[in-house]
């Protein structure tokens, strides 16, 4: 009877998390996403209590049915049990979206819409999707770090509460000299203010017939993983530089405190760009010594044009010994290189505009300290799948919670072109 009270209970609240969930996923209004969010911790810590007493449940259960049976290796000798040798091994408690079971009817789910289950109950997957198992979540986690994202894989990475403003920077005064009869006024300024994150939801759509096709558990889970992990960190890399920041994280270029910066704009022109003493009397000149420990972004298109072909009055390459420049652009998974001692990341132009197609004002390259951008996310994934009624096919897709910002917008000096 208890058991059957706690699963109620388990239900009810799964059921409450999922509708707060949603709201805080609606709403715009920072207060009450704060709410919503607290109150979320506190359904969670209710799952947690009521799991811990169904668990101990079943402990006492499976104790109550060994203490009625003889021990598998017990010597029976006219029916009386004279003695056994122990062989009992130490049980892990298995985490249930990593267990065998449901990592088997995540894949049937995907494949077929098959309903999950668990104990016989089925699992309510219509509104929130599946949970994708911790096995291929781990995985997914290490292929990203691994191989792929040229930017995602340098930028701060947090996993902290949406909806709450952070303060990200630290507290500066002016010096002032002080007399007998004056003392310096109280200084508490806060020059970076502080940055909220938002709940903002992206999806992976996969083709059915591409998972359909994946006969075994091992092949399903090592393609969806892959497919998943390249397609998040593509987005990333164009989100850090593009995002729009409506219902998606904030990029580089849209982000008014770097845009607006004073003396954080940089022009110049195609005969400068290819000038290495416009670089330093240009450029270099005008960034502070704080800032000058950044890295580059171009466009790879821009540093063949441009960069690599730099040359003295008689047509003879210099870029080498006057930049230091050195480009590995035949790393497909990692193309990147050295500017005038600093490193650079090589993008496609969708990301960052190729010089020569660039119009006059529009951004080819960056300076930023990859730290001073962060992207918040917890990898929590999950699978839904749906009926398209205007192509009559069934379309998987991942979804995950994520937002990304800039922290210190005096740390990005934008690179344009100039009309010539």
């Amino acid at each position: 009877m208890r058991k059957k009270i706690l699963e109620q209970r388990m239900q009810r609240l799964l059921d409450k998390k999922q509708k707060l969930s949603q709201r805080c996923d609606a709403s715009t209004d920072v207060n009450e996403v704060r709410s919503l969010t607290e109150q979320l911790d506190d359904v969670k810590a209710e799952i947690e209590e009521t799991q811990a007493e169904l668990d101990a449940i079943a402990e006492e259960e499976a104790s109550q049915e060994a203490r009625g049976k003889a021990p598998e290796n017990a010597q029976l000798v006219g029916g009386e049990v004279l003695g056994a040798f122990s062989t009992k091994k130490e049980e892990r408690k298995e985490n249930f979206l990593e267990s065998m079971e449901y990592r088997n009817a995540f894949w049937k789910y995907v494949q077929n819409g098959t309903p999950i289950t668990r104990n016989g109950e089925v699992i309510s997957t219509n509104e929130t999707g599946a949970a994708i198992p911790l096995t291929i979540m781990r995985e997914v986690i290490n292929t990203v770090r691994k191989r792929y994202g040229n930017l995602y894989a340098k930028v701060r990475k947090t996993n902290i509460k949406g909806g709450v403003d952070y303060p990200i920077g630290a507290l500066e005064a002016d010096f002032k000299w002080i007399t007998e009869e004056t003392v310096s006024p109280r200084q508490k300024t806060d020059k970076l203010g502080t940055v909220s994150f938002k709940y903002n939801t992206a999806e992976i759509r996969i083709a059915q017939t591409f998972l359909a096709n994946l006969l075994t558990l091992e092949s399903f889970e090592a393609e969806i993983t892959k497919v998943i992990a390249i397609a998040y960190v593509k987005a990333m890399d164009f989100g850090i530089v593009n995002g729009s920041g409506k219902g998606q994280m904030l990029g580089i270029l849209n982000d008014e405190r770097v845009t607006n910066l004073a003396g954080h704009t940089i022009q110049m022109s195609a005969a400068e760009i290819n000038d290495w003493k416009a670089w330093r009397k240009n450029f270099f000149a005008k960034i502070p010594l704080g800032y000058r420990s950044g890295e580059f972004m171009f466009a790879a298109s821009t540093v063949d044009a441009y960069l690599e072909t730099m040359s003295d009055a008689n047509g003879n390459p210099i870029f080498r010994q006057a930049t230091g420049l050195e480009v590995n652009d035949g790393d497909a998974v990692n193309p990147s290189g050295r500017f005038f001692g600093r490193e650079v990341s090589l993008t496609e132009p969708d990301i960052i505009a190729d010089f020569d197609t660039a119009s006059a004002g529009d951004v080819v390259g960056i300076f930023w300290n990859p730290e001073d951008y962060a992207i918040n996310e917890n990898f929590g994934f999950t699978m839904r799948r749906y009926f398209d009624e205007d192509t009559n096919e069934w379309v998987e897709k991942a979804l995950v919670v994520v937002d990304g910002k800039v922290l210190n917008p005096y740390s990005f000096y934008l690179i344009t072109k100039k009309a010539n």
